[in-house]
């Protein structure tokens, strides 16, 4: 037998009512390549690229190195040159990949792979690569030539489609021949390479519960509830709205403008969005468009090519590439110039690029999240921004309510921001004083978010106790009047009083007895009041 004689319909044995069936005499199962992509998805998810690429790799080398010891006694081939150079055939034949032989290399074998599966898949699953991804082929490749040859050889893969090359491309030589190249890839069909994956895959999961553990005590410790979002909180009915939208859209991939005053936290909100999508296994890279010049931001958005303008000494590529298969955030947009307002309108449609002084275009996959502290509307309406560029970063707006206007969430971030930054400056600071809990609430935080995470770090710094007091405080908050109030304050005189109460309460430790004696009013008064508020409980 010949290897063009080998036939689908002669090796695959199979019933029509289903059950076992069976390849060139040996039991077979039909798998999905969605499955499989999704397996490597969760291999590189849990033991990171290189513990992923082993398992694959050593995988495909015993499917390859079965499929030889198969088809030896298989069928009757007219010499053994025919077994040898079946497992190119048994390849395509089982789906894997189209195989192209490369006449007259000098390479001990030269193979182009077209519709590689592991190339789809990954890229479907992982996103666009920066090495070669067709691990379990190179090792079935290996594997069926070592066996056939008697001696070790070792593939690689030059090309792949993972990376945007237009094909893939592998060459295999004999161990003692092989380069640096190679070299540096032997240890993935090493079963050492597999047990340092996944010894260090433990540690790791260790060092997450370790990690994790530490952190639940030290929330407790600072009385902030386990399930609050590092520096995002939303006690407040606005801001819970707002979180609950952000959910909803993190899980499609349409462009969001978050609006907002500064500092009210935009950029950390689309980072909670990100993370809750399906492209949180990619980047996330932010860029604060109005802190750059048009000529700047134009190469650090696009890219460059080696020469294009003074100091281009090499090949760059722009953030748009850097974000491909994960999320881009373009803050402060309502601060470009109307030239590049078009260039973003064109690479948000088309979905990609050109890099400065180049000819060709990049494809990108990029979801784009977009912040400004500017009325964009009113920006059109004046002339300032493009309205076609509006609509299309206008898919869904998200509103940040200034901090002003949630007041229920102010002691609770103070506590967030108190427990991260207490612990990144290894303070002993825990909490805060009733006055300066009393002091927190009566400023209005013009700043927003960002005020209050530097007058905590002002605070932590300050402190001589355990506790942050009043005179801790940088001087416009500890001086606040009760009665300071701003023309965005829409909350009535009920609500502020309710807030007020229930922060006294929490600086008291719920202790009711002393959040009355504080308020100057009886114990009953305050019961109905929480009663009223439907808070139960408490002494």
């Amino acid at each position: 037998m010949r290897i063009d004689d080998l036939d689908l319909r002669d090796l695959l044995e199979l019933q029509p009512q289903g059950g076992i069936m069976r390849f060139a005499g040996q039991r077979a199962v039909i798998l999905d390549t969605v499955a499989l992509g999704l397996l490597r998805r969760t291999l590189i998810e849990t033991l990171g690229t290189n513990g992923a690429r082993s398992i694959l790799t050593q995988f495909g080398y015993a499917h390859g190195h079965r499929t030889a010891i198969v088809m030896k006694d298989a069928f009757p081939w007219d010499s053994t040159r025919e077994w040898q150079i079946a497992g190119a055939r048994l390849h395509k034949l089982q789906g894997f990949v189209i195989p192209e032989q490369v006449a007259g290399s000098s390479e001990f074998v030269e193979s182009i792979w077209h519709d590689s599966y592991e190339a789809e898949q990954h890229l479907i699953h992982i996103g666009r690569s920066d090495i070669p991804v067709c691990w379990s082929q190179c090792g079935f490749a290996s594997g069926h030539l070592s066996y056939v040859y008697g001696r070790e050889i070792y593939c690689v893969e030059t090309r792949c489609r993972a990376k945007g090359d237009a094909v893939c491309h592998m060459i295999c030589r004999p161990r003692e021949e092989c380069g640096d190249a190679l070299s540096e890839l032997l240890p993935f069909y090493a079963k050492a390479s597999l047990d340092e994956a996944l010894a260090h895959a433990t540690a790791a999961l260790k060092k997450a519960e370790r990690q994790l553990k530490s952190r639940k005590q030290k929330l407790a410790a600072y009385r902030v509830d386990e399930d609050e979002d590092e520096d995002i909180t939303a006690k407040s009915p606005a801001m819970s709205k707002v979180l609950e939208l952000a959910q909803r859209v993190a899980h499609v991939d349409s462009t969001v403008l978050i609006t907002g005053e500064s500092g009210v936290g935009k950029e950390r909100l689309a980072r909670f969005i990100h993370e809750r999508s399906e492209r949180a296994r990619r980047e996330l890279v932010a860029i604060n468009c109005g802190a750059l010049p048009e000529n700047l931001l134009e190469s650090e958005l696009f890219g460059h090519m080696k020469g294009a303008f003074t100091g281009a000494t090499q090949d760059r590529p722009g953030l748009f590439e850097a974000a491909d298969g994960g999320t881009l955030v373009l803050d402060e947009i309502g601060e470009v110039s109307p030239a590049m307002q078009v260039k973003l309108l064109r690479t948000l449609q088309e979905q990609e690029v050109r890099r400065i002084g180049e000819n060709a275009n990049r494809k990108v996959d990029v979801r784009v999240l977009a912040a400004t502290n500017r009325n964009l509307l009113e920006e059109v309406k004046a002339g300032r921004f493009r309205e076609d560029l509006y609509y299309r970063l206008h898919v869904v707006e998200i509103a940040v309510p200034p901090l002003r206007e949630r007041a229920e969430d102010i002691l609770p971030l103070a506590r967030l921001l108190l427990a991260n930054i207490a612990t990144r400056m290894k303070s002993k600071v825990t909490s805060f004083t009733p006055g300066a809990v009393e002091q927190l609430h009566r400023y209005r935080w013009p700043g927003n978010v960002r005020e209050l995470e530097n007058a905590i770090e002002r605070a932590v710094v300050m402190a001589s106790t355990t506790r942050i007091d009043v005179e801790d405080l940088p001087g416009e908050i500890s001086t606040a009047s009760a009665a300071s109030w701003t023309p965005g304050d829409q909350r009535s005189l009920a609500d502020v009083e309710k807030s007020y109460i229930l922060a006294v309460l929490d600086a008291q430790g719920g202790n009711r007895a002393k959040t009355a004696a504080h308020l100057g009013i009886s114990s009953a008064t305050l019961y109905r009041k929480l009663a009223a508020y439907g808070v139960t409980g408490g002494s």
